[in-house]
């Protein structure tokens, strides 16, 4: 491979990561696509450079993933993160296969398409959730959970199969693998613990350079050695080397460092995948059966889910929202499909149908994510089969009917100062806040509040805005707040409003649409600077006594 095809290469992969932007799309579809039209051109085919660095690309990103896992957090994710994620890879495996037996693929083919279909792309819900600032509510939390126990399992059935092989499936091989597989992870845990922060720490740390060098090197020089004598695959050696990089204190840089680099080689992969779907045959006859499975992810995941949380107690609308999550299959699916074919499970048709079905549902469930309380409004009265008449979404208020009070929208940083003048003040009012954190906290102190969205209309009835005097969001969110105008326009007593948000823009959009007053933070600091100076001077002793009293406030309060 020449310098000209790799230039072709990264023009086709930034002209089509461009087009995936401007579409609101992961760029992991624009390089797909750019693969496709570079294998349907004929400029790049198959290519063992291009396989090797794509590889590589696999491997950094299973070590980012291990550097950034936090195995303890399994235990802590909750009951309905677990239940719900084994639940939909149990269930989502079991109709899968079915469909995939009905539609006349063999035995081990249609298990390995119907495992791949239960698996989500965590990188693009958590890149979703963020934009949306959802990441912290209820359902973006349940969410994140069930999508970490699917890559934990995601990640056991990688390592069985490596260890398997292509070897006879006998009880030996087995109980083989499964001790390789305690021993490495045995050699992991003392590597993190008793050797590599002494390396770090004596030898690597103070240049940044030599961290990245040395943790890249460590990466691939660890899964090539899984790969060789262990005998596993070099995606589960980069997964472990990361695993015992995670108790570094530096381990925060060498992610940083090292995620240009992932991605510079993970999108040759991609685009690799994409060139496969020309090279590897016609895709025409497997377009009916990619839009089956397609019609099955987009639908049947996020009604699995629905039921799942349902059944447990939750409500409608946070059902349906951590449903949509899973309304697409993941980059582990697209790297257990081409395992499989490696050890000759599968052949290279079933890898392009599932890397079709990755197309069609990673394209579709970003804009079904990011309209999601759009969709739900329109559909919400259809869903309330799936709810039960008592729900885990608790509410804590006081007996008496409240009236003349304040609602605060969101409780954290601010929220909290808020907190302290209403009670000092003896004010009534009541919080709305999505973080299950925060109700726990606040209902320990007996401070009324609902653990819910402000975009659910059933939250602000229960609130009693059309009572309330003054509603205050701190959320920031635009949305929300513009449906929280809405619902307040509709209302025949309407309370004062007070809202923040971070750009002018936003701004002038809340009042446009009727809000009462608008905060700024940059405003609000640069007339804070003037009134400081207007009232301390430029050169002052008296500036820096009240700079110190504010920093005690920041300690004590």
């Amino acid at each position: 491979m020449d310098f000209s095809q790799i230039v072709i290469l990264l023009i086709a992969a930034a002209a089509f990561g461009i087009i995936a932007k401007f579409l609101k799309q992961p760029l992991i579809i624009g390089f797909l696509f750019a693969g496709f039209f570079l294998g349907l051109s004929g400029v790049i085919s198959e290519n063992q450079t291009l396989q090797s660095m794509g590889q590589v690309g696999i491997t950094l990103l299973l070590f980012l993933l291990g550097l950034e896992m936090n195995l303890r957090e399994l235990p802590t994710i909750g009951k309905v993160a677990i239940a719900t994620g084994l639940g939909q890879i149990f269930f989502t495996t079991l109709v899968g296969l079915l469909i995939s037996l009905l539609l006349g693929f063999p035995l081990l083919p249609a298990i390995y398409i119907s495992v791949a279909l239960t698996f989500s792309s965590t990188i693009i819900i958590v890149k979703l959730l963020s934009e949306k600032k959802d990441l912290n509510s209820l359902y973006g939390k349940i969410a994140v959970g069930f999508l970490l126990v699917q890559d934990f399992v995601a990640i056991l059935i990688l390592m069985f199969l490596a260890g398997v092989g292509k070897s006879d499936p006998t009880f030996f091989n087995y109980v083989f693998v499964l001790g390789k597989g305690v021993s490495l992870f045995i050699l992991v845990w003392i590597l993190s613990k008793k050797v590599l922060p002494l390396i770090f720490e004596k030898l690597v740390g103070g240049s940044s350079e030599l961290t990245f060098i040395v943790s890249i090197a460590w990466a691939l020089g660890f899964a090539a050695f899984v790969a060789g004598p262990i005998g596993f695959t070099r995606e589960i050696g980069g997964l472990l080397a990361g695993i015992s990089l995670s108790n570094l204190s530096e381990h925060l840089q060498v992610a940083s460092k090292t995620r240009p680099l992932r991605d510079f080689f993970l999108t040759i992969f991609f685009l690799i995948l994409g060139t496969q779907l020309v090279t590897r045959g016609n895709v025409l006859p497997l377009l009916p059966y990619s839009l089956i499975f397609s019609l099955f992810v987009l639908f049947g995941n996020p009604l699995i889910v629905l039921v799942i949380m349902g059944i447990m107690g939750y409500k409608k609308r946070t059902s349906f929202l951590a449903g949509l999550t899973v309304a697409q299959i993941s980059e582990f699916s697209l790297i257990l499909m081409s395992m499989g074919f490696l050890l000759g499970h599968v052949e290279a048709s079933h890898v392009s149908l599932v890397t079709i079905v990755g197309v069609v549902t990673m394209t579709i469930s970003t804009y079904l994510i990011l309209g999601a309380d759009r969709i739900y409004g329109l559909i919400k009265n259809y869903l309330s089969i799936f709810e039960r008449r008592r729900t885990k979404e608790q509410i804590f208020l006081s007996e008496a009917k409240m009236e003349d009070h304040i609602i605060l929208v969101g409780c954290d940083r601010t929220g909290r100062s808020l907190i302290r003048y209403f009670i000092k003040k003896q004010l009534p009012f009541l919080v709305v806040d999505f973080n299950p954190r925060i109700f726990k906290e606040l209902t320990a102190e007996k401070i009324p509040v609902i653990l819910g969205d402000i975009n659910d209309q059933e939250v602000l009835a229960i609130s009693h805005a059309e009572l309330a005097s003054l509603i205050i969001s701190t959320s920031g969110n635009l949305t929300d707040n513009l449906t929280l105008l809405e619902y307040l326009k509709s209302l025949t007593s309407k309370p004062t409003s007070l809202f923040t948000c971070s750009l002018r823009s936003e701004a002038l959009t809340l009042y446009e649409k009727g809000a009462n007053y608008v905060i700024v933070p940059e405003v609000v600091a640069g007339d804070h600077i003037r009134n400081l100076l207007r009232i301390y001077g430029v050169h002052s002793d008296r500036l820096k006594k009240a700079g110190q009293n504010h920093f005690n406030r920041l300690i004590f309060t």
